[in-house]
């Protein structure tokens, strides 16, 4: 089967796949406790993909051209044996990668590299204790997730990536403090302006802090030159110490969109299938992912969804057009 594209000739090169729904975190910017309290209706376990359901689903996108698959949440290290999920993708010769908030790394590192996942993106918004704990609702010491993150080093889960979503006013001045507890480590810091992901973040313009901004900060302290992308869909652009001690990266939704070379898509853990971080609804597929056992009907479908999708909302936004409310983060992995 031919390589799917787009209507704005774009392949479907990534899925990031949600496993659950649940953190232990309450992010401020993600998950606020006021919305995911106690009485909040998480999705029930009956309604949770399985991991051969999941792996049916990947199997069914590899002839559309899929080549990486990121294991998102929720917290994907809430889910039982998720290396078992790891190995079933690596075996299929995909690139796996996984996104986390650390704090139970350390304990899930050895197991995650014997099941060949390729790396792992550490979000981490502020090194201060203090700081952290306010931005993540939680008592999680800073501690724990910068030994998860030795921990992925040491079995070479790399290069491991700290992404840290930065707030005027919030986080801002934890920067270059990241920088340098990271500098010659290996660790590859990325500094994410804020976004309007879903309906519960209470995100404006006036808390995001442009890419330019940052950068111009930080070359106060450090020498930073410019690096190439390593590929036109990369999310990142790359910048490294002139001294070789590192490379930092900037995602720029807000102020430089990159739909234009967007090659990612996301499913659900209950199995809904989305061509957008800020669309609207999904397409439900949960149905036939669990009645498929052959996948080439799974396949026709998605390439059908994939195949009118014309999704370029970070460009609408930055034209000043007003989107419907979208699908909260929690729910589809970022």
């Amino acid at each position: 089967m031919d390589v799917v594209l787009d209507r704005l000739g774009r392949p479907l090169r990534d899925l990031r796949v949600s496993v659950t729904d649940r953190c232990n975190f309450r992010c401020r910017y993600c998950m606020p406790r006021e919305e995911f309290g106690k009485g909040h209706n998480f999705l029930p376990k009956t309604e949770i993909l399985t991991y051969e359901q999941i792996r049916n689903f990947v199997k069914a996108c590899r002839p559309l051209g899929l080549k990486k698959v990121r294991i998102t949440g929720g917290e994907p290290l809430l889910r039982q044996d998720i290396h078992h999920l790891v190995r079933q993708l690596s075996s299929m010769e995909m690139d796996v990668a996984l996104t986390t908030n650390g704090s139970l790394l350390e304990k899930n590192a050895a197991k995650l590299a014997e099941s060949r996942l390729s790396r792992v993106t550490v979000s981490l918004d502020a090194i201060d204790q203090e700081v952290h704990s306010a931005i993540t609702d939680s008592e999680v010491p800073v501690a724990d997730i910068l030994d998860g993150i030795f921990a992925a080093i040491r079995y070479e889960l790399g290069p491991v990536k700290v992404n840290c979503v930065v707030q005027r006013g919030v986080n801002d001045h934890q920067i270059p403090k990241l920088v340098r507890k990271f500098r010659g480590t290996g660790v590859i810091v990325r500094f994410i302006e804020f976004m309007d992901v879903g309906n519960t973040n209470g995100w404006t313009r006036g808390q995001v802090v442009p890419t330019s901004e940052i950068i111009d900060f930080l070359s106060n302290e450090f020498d930073l030159t410019p690096l190439a992308r390593k590929s036109a869909s990369d999310v990142a652009s790359r910048w490294a110490h002139s001294d070789g001690t590192g490379e930092i990266g900037f995602i720029s939704s807000v102020t430089q969109p990159f739909c234009g070379d967007c090659v990612r898509a996301r499913l659900s853990s209950d199995g809904k299938f989305f061509t957008c971080l800020f669309t609207t609804l999904g397409h439900d597929m949960s149905a036939l992912i669990r009645s498929c056992r052959e996948t080439e009907e799974l396949t026709n479908t998605i390439e059908e969804v994939w195949s009118v999708r014309k999704d370029r909302y970070s460009e609408k936004r930055s034209s000043g057009a007003i989107s419907l409310p979208r699908v909260e983060m929690s729910y589809i992995g970022g």
